[in-house]
């Protein structure tokens, strides 16, 4: 795998500075994919099972100036997560033909993974949030249960019958994909959901210091490797008061539901909006682009 370069000093990879820039390296040095995102996890349960040494707090970090200034240094720690649920990464070809992705995953416990960078993200992804994506995943599978198949596609996988879809499936996808967890206090919350921008990043502006968003689908992080002012996550409320990406990880594999994922429960936000990810967004002006920062329908 030819692997991009990425700017790991950008602040929304701050979360998946170290576990990435490790896989990267295995990879260069000649390994597959796979068998790279295998290594980290299983470094990871070591030293979650203290046989290695025990790193800085895995706290989430904030997207404000002030921590994007900190995010510059390579070096800083992010520990494991302990307690995690993991998963087995297998070449693409492990994927029997006319298997759907998902319900192989749900079936087997192993993660399908091409070399590319979009599995490379997924990879983090699970290596990050373990329980969240165990529970993305059993989500899909009893959905194709409830419609009497087990063939659903997913990760660029053909298979031999088109699978059925509906707003639980097509949500969980967009969740995947492209959604970030924004933990946020009230008024920030109110104004994303009515898209006033103005108030949002302008009057509301100093109240981001007291927010955390934290990027989480695996496209979303693909785009963003080459950022552009357009690009748009779905965002997915979380508690405002979550002190780690493990104590994350949790409350939204818990909060999530069929139910609560057939409401949509997702508002759009150009991340590149965020005070302190962005130098552009210093000048107020940024955010008169109606193309990008669109008003509620």
């Amino acid at each position: 795998m030819l692997m991009p370069p990425i700017d790991w000093c950008q602040p929304w990879l701050a979360p998946w500075r170290e576990p990435g820039q490790r896989v990267a390296q295995v990879v260069a040095a000649g390994a597959a994919l796979p068998d790279a995102l295998n290594r980290e996890q299983a470094a990871q349960q070591r030293m979650a099972d203290g046989t290695l040494a025990t790193q800085a707090p895995n706290e989430i970090e904030m997207p404000n100036a002030a921590a994007h200034a900190s995010s510059a240094n390579p070096q800083a720690s992010v520990a494991p997560q302990s307690g995690r649920v993991g998963i087995e990464f297998v070449p693409q070809s492990a994927l029997p033909p006319g298997m759907g992705y998902e319900h192989y995953m749900a079936q087997t416990g192993q993660c399908p993974t091409r070399e590319n960078l979009h599995d490379f993200f997924n990879g983090l992804c699970w290596l990050r949030f373990p329980q969240t994506k165990r529970k993305i995943n059993q989500l899909h599978a009893a959905q194709l249960e409830l419609a009497g198949a087990g063939c659903g596609i997913g990760n660029g996988a053909s298979a031999s019958a088109t699978p059925p879809r509906g707003p639980v499936r097509d949500a969980l996808t967009v969740l995947d994909e492209n959604a970030a967890f924004l933990l946020a206090p009230p008024p920030l919350w109110q104004a994303l959901e009515a898209r006033d921008w103005p108030r949002l990043f302008i009057d509301l502006r100093p109240l981001w210091a007291d927010a955390q968003l934290v990027l989480f689908g695996h496209a979303l992080l693909e785009k963003l490797v080459s950022p552009r002012k357009p690009i748009t996550a779905h965002v997915y409320q979380a508690q405002p008061r979550l002190q780690s990406l493990e104590q994350l990880d949790t409350w939204i594999a818990a909060d999530l539901s069929a139910a609560r994922l057939a409401a949509k429960p997702f508002v759009p936000l150009p991340v590149l909006g965020i005070p302190g990810w962005w130098p552009e967004n210093e000048n107020v002006s940024f955010y008169d682009d109606a193309q990008v920062f669109r008003p509620r329908r």
